[in-house]
């Protein structure tokens, strides 16, 4: 599956074409404060790298999305990711900043987790949140993950969210 919709978005699979909206957003100072800060073109010319060879390597990934008259509104997917030395598969979403609060985040999970659990028919999805994300958290609870431990990744506290089959 390399696209997929909602009432109000349009996913499309990682390209290298998508390099200059998510050099864009990942600039964005209030958009990267829960991803471990703004990064450079450059790191995320590397992160782009990376999430296609995910999607080779698994069959799945990040998604860049857009709003339903084409504009660029962020990226989300789901991904292998380590956590306390665990392999978990994740779902990931970050918007633009203009279009916060607008419940496109609980859109995307919802589709995520549908995507991940019934149709990819994986075990379990978590959501990894930075402990004071109180939006995200929101979102994931929302969608009915179940709060499971707090831990550190890369440093920093967050909380691991899941939802199994």
């Amino acid at each position: 599956m390399d696209h997929f919709s909602t009432d109000r978005l349009t996913a499309e699979k990682l390209r290298e074409d998508h390099l200059a909206d998510l050099a864009a957003l990942h600039l964005d100072a209030d958009v990267s404060r829960y991803l471990g800060g703004v990064r450079t073109p450059e790191v995320t010319k590397t992160y782009l790298a990376v999430n296609m060879a995910h999607w080779d390597q698994h069959g799945f990934g990040l998604f860049v999305l857009r709003t339903k008259d084409g504009a660029f509104a962020g990226r989300a997917g789901i991904r292998h990711i380590l956590v306390d030395g665990i392999d978990e598969i994740e779902i990931a979403y970050t918007f633009k900043r203009d279009l916060w609060g607008k419940g496109l985040a609980s859109e995307i999970a919802t589709a995520l987790t549908e995507i991940g659990l019934s149709q990819l028919e994986l075990p379990s999805l978590i959501g990894l949140v930075f402990v004071a994300h109180g939006a995200s958290r929101r979102v994931l609870e929302k969608a009915n993950y179940v709060l499971e431990k707090s831990t550190t990744h890369h440093g920093e506290d967050v909380v691991i969210y899941r939802m199994r089959r």
